[in-house]
């Protein structure tokens, strides 16, 4: 079957899904779902329990980059337990396939640094999950499965404990992620949340951080002491 083919192929099956009654953006509510995973079977809002959570899709298991991409979650598995951050990835291969997959994902990555998969990976062959959370890939005629399905893109959602989604990502199948940039921005929202500020370009943990427009000058005398304006609005402050 041609490129061209699988992909009017894979058009068709995917017209047969039910519609989508929403579009998730910044501030839904992630969907729940049931789900079985490496550590067994998950009520995904119960799973996160009062945890901020980060669901993240890889196109499927015994490939190259989406190696070298969990086991690089696997590594940061400390930073993320630091900032109440529960991990858990999904593809649309089944559990068979993802056991045996974390053998090759810690033996890779243990060339890098000690590398232990323990967050779990949701199997979801029939892309239900997937297809709620549109991590499905319409645009990449490899991206597929024999039958012409879709297999799923590098999608990543940071979700808060309330369960509304606070951040989104997209990358296409040929581009692995970067997880310090998804770390920065997971400081960045949860700095945000404690305080009236906003985080400037390229900024790190430890930089000075933005005043907030909503805050009044009087209020950033005595809530950012120390803050300098450089133009009527733009102020910014260490923390």
């Amino acid at each position: 079957m041609t490129l061209a083919r699988r992909a009017r192929h894979s058009r068709e099956i995917m017209a047969t899904f039910p519609k989508h009654e929403y579009t998730l953006r910044l501030g839904s509510i992630a969907p729940n779902f049931d789900a079985e995973t490496t550590i067994g079977p998950i009520n995904f809002h119960g799973w996160l329990g009062d945890s901020w959570g980060v669901l993240f899709s890889h196109p499927g298991d015994f490939t190259p980059v989406c190696t070298t991409e969990l086991g690089e979650v696997a590594r940061r598995a400390p930073d993320f337990a630091k900032r109440n951050v529960k991990v858990i990835g999904i593809s649309a291969n089944g559990l068979e396939d993802h056991h045996k997959w974390v053998e090759d994902i810690n033996s890779f990555g243990g060339k890098v640094g000690p590398t232990d998969v323990q967050f779990p990976i949701i199997a979801d062959p029939d892309r239900k999950v997937s297809y709620i959370y549109d991590m499905l890939d319409y645009q990449d005629a490899t991206n597929k499965d024999l039958k012409g399905l879709p297999f799923t893109i590098r999608t990543v959602f940071v979700i808060d404990p309330k369960k509304v989604i606070r951040l989104t990502l997209s990358y296409p199948a040929v581009a692995g992620r970067n997880f310090d940039e998804i770390i920065r921005a997971i400081d960045a929202i949860q700095l945000g949340d404690k305080h009236r500020i906003a985080t400037p370009v390229n900024w790190k943990q430890g930089d000075d951080v933005i005043v907030h427009a909503s805050v009044t000058a009087e209020e950033a005398k005595t809530l950012f002491p120390n803050h300098v304006e450089h133009l009527p609005y733009l102020r910014t402050t260490p923390l």
